[in-house]
C-alpha cells in the first residue's frame, strides 16, 4: 500500500439515475480497509434503503438530506455526520435542489 492523493475534480466516477457517486479513495488504496466517496445529488430520493454488511458514515458538505436509517430519519446540513452500523437498514433523500456530501465505509471483514 502506497500514498494516494485524490484531488479536486478527479476520482472515477460513476453516474448513477439517483447521483453521481466519486471514488475519491477505494479499497485498492487502502489494502481493502475502507472507502470515500463523494456524492452530487439532486433533489429527491436516493436508492432503495438497503442494510449492508460494513458500517457506513455520511458527512454533509453542501445542501441538506434525510438519512434514513432503520426506522428513524436524519435531517443532516453542512458539517453534520451519522454514522450507521452494519446491517442497519438506510437510504438517503436529498431536501434541496441539490447536496454534496461523502460516505465513508469500512470494507475489512465484508462479505
Amino acid at each position: 500500500m502506497t500514498v494516494h492523493l485524490s484531488s479536486a475534480g478527479t476520482g472515477q466516477e460513476y453516474v448513477a439515475p439517483d447521483a453521481t457517486v466519486t471514488v475519491k479513495i477505494g479499497a485498492e488504496h487502502t489494502g481493502a480497509e475502507y472507502e470515500l466517496f463523494e456524492i452530487d445529488a439532486p433533489r429527491g430520493a436516493g436508492g432503495r434503503p438497503d442494510a449492508e454488511p460494513w458500517s457506513k458514515a455520511y458527512y454533509v458538505l453542501q445542501g441538506r438530506i434525510l438519512v434514513q436509517a432503520g426506522d428513524d430519519g436524519y435531517d443532516l446540513g453542512p458539517g453534520a455526520s451519522i454514522s450507521i452500523p452494519a446491517g442497519t437498514v438506510n437510504t438517503f433523500s436529498v431536501l434541496t435542489p441539490a447536496a454534496k456530501f461523502l460516505t465513508f465505509r469500512v470494507t475489512v471483514g465484508r462479505s
